[in-house]
């Protein structure tokens, strides 16, 4: 048995009674959509978690294989639940059905990245929202960058145009990690050379399996 303590990854191909179990137990959906469509995890269930009622959060996975800002797991999963709830309306066939389901928005898939995340990982009394006693976990984002110009919608903007390019600062714990754009205390080429020396110690380790393994 689960329960609230929880926290269920992708859950695609689940059964519908394992759904409702799941729903019932107040356990936790993470959906780390653009890798699941990447790597055949099977179609992310942005559609039956609404129907459901299961609010999710939104999680990276491999971060290797595809980029893993917050910006894509955001607009991958608003994008993936319009096009099913979209292509029912123009009649397009073998949809899965969304019945009377409204159009997830900006500020719907901002609060599963936020929020949402910090309730299933059950640090929701201290991150995930500004609020007095929370820990100051702050992303200040350029508004005035061209991707963004002009701006009328701030949530949309956020979701639909912009990217890590836009994080002009970053508090964490109250601890300025980022500012006016540049990490600080990071030494980035030397990251990169540490990088890359895994990469060639990788690469050498799997000729010497695959000059190891049988011949057919």
């Amino acid at each position: 048995s689960f329960g609230p303590d929880n926290l269920f990854i992708h859950v695609t191909g689940m059964s519908d009674y394992a759904w409702q179990r799941l729903r019932d137990a107040g356990a936790g959906v993470s959906l780390s959509v653009p890798i699941e469509m990447n790597m055949a995890h099977g179609t992310p269930p942005v559609i039956k978690a609404m129907q459901m009622g299961v609010k999710p959060s939104l999680s990276t996975d491999v971060e290797c294989t595809l980029a893993a800002d917050p910006f894509m797991q955001m607009r991958s999963a608003m994008n993936l639940q319009r096009m099913f709830v979209n292509a029912n309306k123009l009649g397009e066939l073998n949809m899965p059905p969304t019945g009377a389901l409204p159009l997830l928005n900006s500020k719907d898939v901002i609060g599963w990245a936020t929020m949402n995340g910090a309730r299933d990982l059950k640090l929701d009394a201290k991150v995930g929202s500004l609020s007095p006693g929370k820990e100051a976990d702050i992303i200040i984002l350029d508004a005035e960058a061209i991707n963004v110009a002009p701006l009328n919608h701030v949530p949309g903007a956020v979701v639909s145009l912009m990217d890590r390019t836009n994080v002009e600062t970053a508090i964490v714990a109250g601890k300025i990690r980022k500012w006016r754009g540049r990490l600080l205390d990071v030494n980035l080429n030397r990251l990169r050379r540490e990088l890359e020396r895994a990469q060639a110690k990788l690469e050498a380790i799997a000729k010497l399996e695959d000059a190891q393994a049988p011949q057919p």
